[in-house]
């Protein structure tokens, strides 16, 4: 090659390169408000927003930046899912289970009584029909959801006595979320949806007489100890609680394919860290609770078999009434007895974890 063809190559090389460090990281800009259904502080289940906000601003060179507001400030907790898919707001991050008055499969996402723990979850939401499902629940609604945050399960709750059989919630006056709910009142409670930011007042007041809202670390955030001594283990209602980035139909369809694959990465990510997150921070609040006298019930084994029985009738019962609650069970109870031979066979016992 000639001293002239070399130059001209290199030459030719240096503009492209000098074209592709000019060409910014996304070619869209992407500015999104977006309603909180909880405090943004609330380890594992709403922190992950940040990190998600703050990774797509970073790997975007500022060009996908989501600003995330407080519950309320843009719309209550609850109204989130229809002004995401009226348009209103492009997306919200939110538990889905508080649209299950609505859409009754949404509890089976959000954290259902006796099923999956997380890891087993995200194997069926991913790998299996998880994921397809939810899709295909909100494309009625114009919403594109995306998994964003999962825990492991909640505390089962707070209560002024202790439980030693189900006789004991019959007359409780209690605040409890999702198909939980529905168990406790066919054994006898008054159940009734207080949004996290209420429930202490509500205690207080003695407007309920129990409560359950999430795990330790968070309970502790909203000083439910400092009311009711007698904590209540383990979270059979909600054996995993995820939050979900709900997204604009309209305006998700009109990102470009490049954009879509960052936001979607960006959840993923998110899940992975806030899972982290929750897990570091539980142990630390069991700890101070003991330090504080605060007493950590685990129920009897006897009284969970008996809740899982009337939790089975009370989801068949649904399960009949709905047929995307019944698709969505059956995917996950068939899953879950294939899993089952993993679960039981490839992890130590639970025993060999030794902590006093």
């Amino acid at each position: 090659m000639s001293i002239n063809r070399k130059v001209s190559a290199l030459s030719m090389a240096a503009l492209f390169c000098a074209g592709l460090a000019a060409t910014p990281a996304m070619a869209e800009k992407v500015r999104w408000q977006v309603p909180l259904a909880f405090p943004s502080h609330l380890v594992g289940l709403t922190t992950p927003v940040k990190h998600l906000s703050e990774s797509l601003a970073a790997i975007s060179g500022g060009d996908v930046q989501l600003r995330y507001y407080e519950p309320g400030e843009l719309v209550p907790p609850f109204e989130i899912m229809d002004a995401v898919g009226s348009g209103k707001y492009p997306a919200g991050y939110t538990w889905v289970g508080y649209d299950q008055g609505t859409i009754p499969a949404l509890p089976l996402y959000s954290g259902a009584p006796f099923n999956m723990e997380p890891p087993a979850y995200l194997a069926w939401y991913y790998e299996g029909d998880g994921k397809a499902l939810l899709e295909e629940i909100y494309a009625e609604r114009n919403i594109h959801p995306m998994l964003c945050s999962i825990i492991g399960p909640e505390g089962a709750g707070w209560f002024k006595q202790q439980i030693s059989s189900l006789d004991d919630f019959q007359g409780l006056r209690i605040r409890f979320a999702g198909i939980g709910g529905k168990v406790l009142e066919e054994l006898g409670s008054s159940v009734t949806m207080v949004p996290g930011a209420e429930i202490f007042q509500s205690l207080e007041r003695n407007t309920i007489d129990a409560t359950e809202f999430s795990q330790p670390a968070i309970d502790k955030m909203l000083g439910l100890d400092q009311i009711v001594k007698n904590y209540i283990m383990p979270g059979w209602h909600q054996t995993l609680t995820t939050s979900h980035l709900l997204v604009n139909k309209d305006v998700w369809n009109k990102l470009e394919p490049e954009t879509r694959a960052l936001v979607e990465m960006g959840c993923e990510s998110a899940t992975l860290k806030g899972f982290a997150q929750s897990e570091w921070a539980q142990p630390t609040a069991l700890r101070d609770y003991e330090k504080e006298g605060v007493t950590a019930q685990v129920l009897p084994e006897p009284v969970l078999r008996e809740l899982e029985k009337v939790t089975n009738r009370v989801m068949d019962d649904i399960a009949a009434e709905d047929e995307m609650f019944k698709r969505v069970l059956t995917s996950q109870r068939e899953f879950m007895k294939h899993h089952a031979i993993w679960h039981g066979k490839g992890y130590l016992p639970r025993d060999f974890y030794q902590y006093n």
